[in-house]
């Protein structure tokens, strides 16, 4: 027999042991053998988002089929990276498959798995999505009631890649020509409000050059500090979604006093502010309502489509940097367009989150299922990644044991991640009788002590008898 001071080294070696072969698993090495003959990058930052799309064509230099493919983003930008995908020449997406790469430990790396190998002496065309949050910095970081807002961006003027890339060219998409200053390497062009780099030839693996951009950009910066969605599921016919939303101006900030007579007699008071946004719902959506803590807000309005029910949502006061907004937004979706089900085995398919508004950041979103009671064998997929947090219970009505709640969280969310989650479940279909039943019985019980109560003669008073 082993001492027990010798089990838990040892047991900590075999631990230890699988954590690295598990982790060795994601680790790759950058293939001498790939090239990049071209590459065609467009960087948008017309909005409150950096949103790039990389055209990337490469060759197969050496004598073994390709399988995969390496992305990278540099340490400068990875803390800001919302979101990175990739397609094929089809526009069909193709896997990634976070991974590290020995001696880069500051980079970030995604593994590509293409749908079929490049042989050799042979081209492949990929194109790689990027976006970017909160990578737009004002500049100045105050500005008075009348001005317009200045912008600052700070990138690499190359494509960034663990490969060699032979030729390329940049386009940068203000949709403005209010520039302030930008980066003049050669050759460069500017037109309609666009920047034209390159073409650049024979960049090295890792090359890093500044670029940099001051300029006018009015649009909306509104950033999602918190988002909690509440997501009731029942099986008699009906999903209440309730939303609570806590959002804020994150450009410039209002300096100096806010005069609401300017604001309301010239349009041209307050560009950087923010006075409504749309918000779009699933089109079966019903009963509407939005409030904050003063009650409804009834400067709104709704517009069916349709495909979709458009929300004009109006907060009570224009929204300045700097200046917040909570309330809270819910409504009901019918069960049968989400709700799947053969005999006790359900399926719930259902948006992680809804489109708040366009070019949308979300710093934290929480979102909470709530299953019928009795619901077992949980099981969920997520088509990105998100932190899963303690199942809990929540009890309402006529509830015995508290109904299952599925708890997850995700940071640093856009657009992109507006995407079904696949959540299945065991229900008992006889389970469903048990609120009737409750019912049925304590309105019997009340009956029954009703008629008892009525029978019963509780008087102290004793009759007095005729006399013969």
């Amino acid at each position: 027999m082993l001492p027990a001071m010798a089990k838990i080294q040892f047991f900590a070696f075999i631990l230890l042991y699988v954590a690295s072969n598990c982790i060795s698993v994601n680790v790759d090495n950058i293939s001498s053998d790939v090239r990049i003959k071209n590459v065609d990058r467009s960087i948008d930052i017309s909005s409150q988002l950096v949103k790039t799309s990389s055209k990337i064509t490469f060759e197969n230099t050496g004598k073994v089929p390709v399988k995969q493919f390496l992305l990278a983003v540099e340490g400068a930008a990875k803390n800001n990276l919302a979101f990175i995908g990739a397609r094929d020449s089809n526009n069909k997406d193709l896997r990634l498959v976070e991974t590290t790469v020995k001696g880069y430990d500051n980079v970030k790396f995604w593994r590509v798995e293409l749908k079929e190998s490049v042989n050799a002496a042979a081209s492949a065309v990929i194109t790689s999505d990027a976006v970017f949050s909160k990578a737009l910095l004002p500049h100045p970081t105050a500005i008075t009631q009348q001005e317009d807002q200045l912008v600052k961006y700070n990138s690499n003027l190359y494509f960034y890649s663990p490969y060699k890339v032979l030729t390329q060219k940049t386009t940068v998409v203000l949709n403005t020509k209010s520039v302030e200053s930008f980066t003049k390497v050669k050759p460069f062009s500017q037109q309609d409000g666009n920047i034209n780099y390159g073409p650049y030839s024979n960049i090295e693996p890792f090359t890093e050059k500044e670029l940099s951009l001051h300029y006018k950009n009015n649009s909306p910066f509104l950033t999602v500090t918190r988002l909690e969605r509440l997501i009731e599921v029942s099986h008699w016919g009906n999903i209440a979604i309730e939303e609570i939303i806590e959002i804020e101006h994150s450009g410039a900030k209002l300096k100096g006093p806010f005069s609401r007579y300017d604001y309301q007699q010239d349009h041209h008071s307050g560009p950087a502010s923010v006075r409504s946004y749309k918000t779009l719902l699933p089109a079966s959506a019903s009963d509407v309502y939005y409030r904050d803590t003063n009650g409804n807000i009834s400067t709104s309005n709704m517009k069916v489509k349709k495909d979709s029910v458009e929300l004009d949502l109006r907060p009570r006061y224009p929204l300045f940097g700097g200046w917040r907004s909570h309330y809270t937004l819910g409504y009901n979706v019918p069960s049968y367009e989400y709700l799947y089900h053969s005999g006790n085995e359900y399926l719930l398919k259902m948006r992680a989150v809804d489109h708040v508004f366009d070019d949308m950041q979300i710093d934290e979103l929480v979102t909470k299922i709530i299953l019928p009671e009795g619901s077992t064998s949980i099981k969920i997929n997520f088509p990105f990644a998100v932190t899963r947090l303690p199942d809990s219970l929540h009890y309402t009505y006529l509830d015995t044991k508290g109904r299952p709640v599925i708890t997850f969280k995700k940071s640093n969310v856009v657009e992109n991640h507006i995407q079904d989650f696949q959540l299945r479940y065991t229900f008992p279909r006889i389970l469903m009788l048990q609120e009737p039943l409750l019912v049925v019985g304590f309105l019997y019980a009340l009956f029954l002590c009703v008629i008892v109560y009525v029978r019963l003669d509780f008087s102290i008073h004793k009759p007095e008898h005729l006399k013969e």
